[in-house]
């Protein structure tokens, strides 16, 4: 694509790594996997949260099974009462 070797690759590293030093790219390195950990631990809190809200969910299936039985029809309570 833009024509890179691999000797290419090695001296733009060997630039990145004289520019920047290798603390500040190691403490970046560190910054990121923070990131990550975070990212993962946001999204294990979602999931617990939706499993915690499926649980009423449930219980608004049951009232509407319980609506679902079918209602005498108005001629025989007309004609019991």
């Amino acid at each position: 694509m833009f024509g890179l070797s691999p000797a290419h690759l090695l001296i733009l590293l060997l630039v990145v790594v004289l520019l920047f030093g290798g603390g500040r790219i190691s403490g970046l390195m560190g910054d990121v996997a923070k990131g990550i950990k975070s990212f993962k631990k946001g999204l294990a809190d979602d999931e617990d949260d939706v499993a915690a809200s499926a649980k009423p969910a449930q219980r608004i299936e049951q009232r509407s099974a319980q609506a679902a039985e079918p209602a005498p029809a108005r001629d025989e309570q007309k004609l019991e009462g």
